[in-house]
């Protein structure tokens, strides 16, 4: 399965790194494929070593702001002009969605692919990894949205939420 992750390129400490490391190596034990900004800095790095070294793939999909920070080895490196089309390929080239610990370019991105589930403009299964209850404040402002009616799906079928890595592999069947 191709799995595009979204994950901070920030340095991170063990609190985040181990939950992170340990996802990946079921990604990469499970022989599936890391789609992924194409950082080769921070939690990104943390992630596509332990795919790489743990027998899965690489595609990185990079934009040219960041050209200097891309991934030397991966299997395959794209760079797109600029972050919109970034997040399009990144959408298009997977067949789920799981999202790490991030900042806001992070968040932009689950929003994005979070509305155009909403739409019906894809189907793919999302995930938010909430370590350490990173995303407890995320989680109770999409509950209210669910709750007062602003979302025209029910939350569980847009987004689920997984308190650790094997389950986040456990929902995606992998």
């Amino acid at each position: 399965m191709n799995v595009c992750v979204f994950l901070s390129a920030a340095d991170l400490d063990e609190r985040y790194t181990g939950p992170a490391r340990e996802f990946a190596e079921l990604l990469g034990k499970g022989g599936h494929t890391l789609v992924w900004g194409g950082s080769d800095t921070g939690l990104m790095k943390v992630v596509a070593d332990e795919v790489q070294a743990t027998g899965g793939r690489l595609v990185g999909i990079s934009v040219e702001l960041f050209r200097g920070k891309a991934r030397k080895n991966a299997d395959e490196m794209v760079i797109t002009a600029d972050l919109a089309e970034r997040k399009a390929l990144l959408l298009s080239r997977s067949e789920a969605v799981v999202v790490l610990a991030g900042g806001l370019g992070t968040l932009d991105e689950v929003t994005e692919v979070l509305e155009l589930k909403k739409h019906g403009l894809h189907r793919k299964p999302i995930v938010l990894l909430n370590t350490e209850g990173f995303y407890d404040g995320l989680i109770l402002q999409l509950r209210r949205m669910d709750d007062d009616g602003f979302l025209p799906l029910p939350l569980d079928e847009l987004v689920h939420f997984a308190p650790d890595p094997a389950g986040v592999m456990a929902y995606l069947g992998a």
